[in-house]
């Protein structure tokens, strides 16, 4: 595989899958599509195994690892919902797990990882490495590290949901304008992209990520990696990596036509138009995407338009916020 991923990649990725991971539904809203005055398309990860998209990628990385290697672990770094995506594929592939995971990691994150018989390594996502305390983890114990982004096989198990995108809507006889993917370290978003923009060369395709901790729309704009301001923080636990990946970047700078972003009150909002018109259950990060669109952060009027409904872990509180909003 070469260091930018391909259709035929990802298309490898999706026959790995294909008899464990969901095919989650294209699911047509059309209560605000009329309301932006276009045709707006989710993609309803949360209906994937361990209720994000994380699983994907998790799968299609630990099912290619040897036997030997599986028998001694696999060792992974997540708030949560790659956690959850590594311990219900290495479950599956009877791969002992072990995730690092921060001490503010939401509960149901937490708890959902330890269902799946992973053992939890907690650290301080403010003063420690998850990347180091992973890496000596790997080192001391011999076990093989499942990054969360930045590593192709992970990309591609990622972009085929994008895949899915381009065949359903090849279905409907419709072409995707824009695309949008919440984005932390960009696996998502550009393997999505590398599908997409495979079958449909005109879709612009956007990475979506929380106001102030935009990082890949200001590495896209000044074309360098740039990183987020320690101290900047959201209820958007899932999509707070530091920096663009260094994998992920040259493919987003590739494929993505650019980045937005939305305030963390404008995800909760999207959260609860989610429930009220699709009857999903979105967690903040999962749902930036909609909300940025819903935000009219892109002139999407007369446009067929997919944002991907990315993660549906969120604690009984946080949704009860999100439903409480005006």
């Amino acid at each position: 595989m070469s260091a930018i991923p391909t259709l035929a990649d990802i298309e490898d990725a999706a026959r790995r899958i294909a008899a464990v991971a969901v095919r989650t539904p294209l699911i047509e809203a059309h209560t605000l599509g009329q309301r932006l005055g276009c045709r707006l398309f989710v993609k309803a990860e949360v209906l994937q195994r361990v209720g994000a998209f994380k699983f994907r990628g998790a799968y299609n990385k630990i099912c290619q690892l040897d036997a030997p290697t599986r028998a001694r672990g696999v060792v992974a770094y997540s708030s949560g919902n790659h956690a959850q995506g590594v311990a219900c594929a290495a479950a599956m592939l009877g791969a002992p797990a072990t995730i690092v995971m921060p001490t503010d990691s939401p509960a149901i994150k937490m708890a959902n990882t330890r269902a799946y018989g992973a053992e939890i390594v907690t650290y301080d996502r403010y003063k420690e490495s998850r990347e180091d305390i992973g890496q000596h983890l790997s080192s001391e114990r011999g076990l093989a590290l499942v990054k969360p982004y930045d590593d192709l096989d992970v990309i591609c198990g990622q972009g085929t949901a994008g895949l899915e995108i381009a065949e359903d809507m090849a279905r409907l006889g419709l072409a995707p304008d824009v695309f949008l993917a919440p984005c932390s370290g960009g696996g998502l978003a550009t393997g999505c992209a590398v599908a997409l923009k495979a079958k449909f060369p005109n879709a612009a395709c956007y990475s979506a990520e929380p106001a102030g901790l935009d990082d890949m729309a200001r590495s896209l704009a000044f074309g360098r990696r740039v990183t987020n301001n320690p101290a900047a923080k959201s209820i958007c636990d899932a999509l707070l990596a530091p920096t663009p990946g260094e994998i992920t970047f040259p493919i987003a700078q590739r494929h993505l036509a650019g980045g937005v972003s939305a305030t963390d009150e404008e995800c909760l909002k999207a959260m609860k138009a989610a429930f009220l018109e699709l009857k999903l259950v979105a967690e903040p990060g999962g749902a930036v995407a909609l909300a940025a669109v819903l935000s009219g952060r892109l002139d999407v009027k007369g446009k067929c338009v997919v944002v991907m409904l990315s993660g549906g872990n969120v604690d009984p509180a946080t949704f009860k916020r999100a439903l409480d909003t005006d």
